[in-house]
């Protein structure tokens, strides 16, 4: 079975699937890492949120990405797995410490995490250098995105 995910990128980097190796809050640095979300409003407030600011002038896209939905490619981590304060900054340490195990051991392709923004609905870690990654990962399409204005 195939699902769809999402990640909004700057117009530049929307062409192909490709990690930084900056750390965030599921991988420490040099762990490459590609951060999607499970709806394009998840992937939208995630970027407001990480960005701290929208540049409304700035072209994005939306990057609509194909992955295996398969139980033995997908990690799922639950909130009751997560310290007490996983929301907050001060559990940033100790979640990517969970999220680099998960990423040396290469336990699974992808790590489905819930999302700090809103807990019931879920991001989708993948790991750009798992073995099955080419197999089972792949961008569709791009999109064009826009600012509604009264988000800026």
């Amino acid at each position: 079975m195939i699902m769809e995910i999402f990640r909004i990128s700057d117009q530049v980097y929307a062409s192909k699937l490709t990690a930084s190796g900056r750390p965030n809050r599921w991988n420490m640095a040099g762990e490459n890492v590609i951060y999607t979300a499970a709806s394009r409003s998840l992937s939208t407030l995630e970027l407001i949120v990480h960005r701290s600011s929208i540049k409304p002038t700035a072209i994005y896209k939306m990057m609509v990405i194909s992955i295996a939905d398969e139980d033995h490619l997908i990690k799922q981590l639950y909130i009751n797995d997560l310290p007490d304060n996983w929301r907050s900054i001060a559990a940033y340490s100790q979640l990517q410490k969970i999220g680099s195990k998960w990423y040396k051991s290469e336990e699974t392709l992808i790590l489905k995490v819930p999302s700090v923004i809103i807990p019931y609905e879920y991001n989708y870690i993948i790991n750009t250098e798992h073995p099955e990654f080419s197999a089972n990962v792949s961008r569709i399409r791009g999109e064009e995105y826009f600012w509604d204005t009264r988000i800026v």
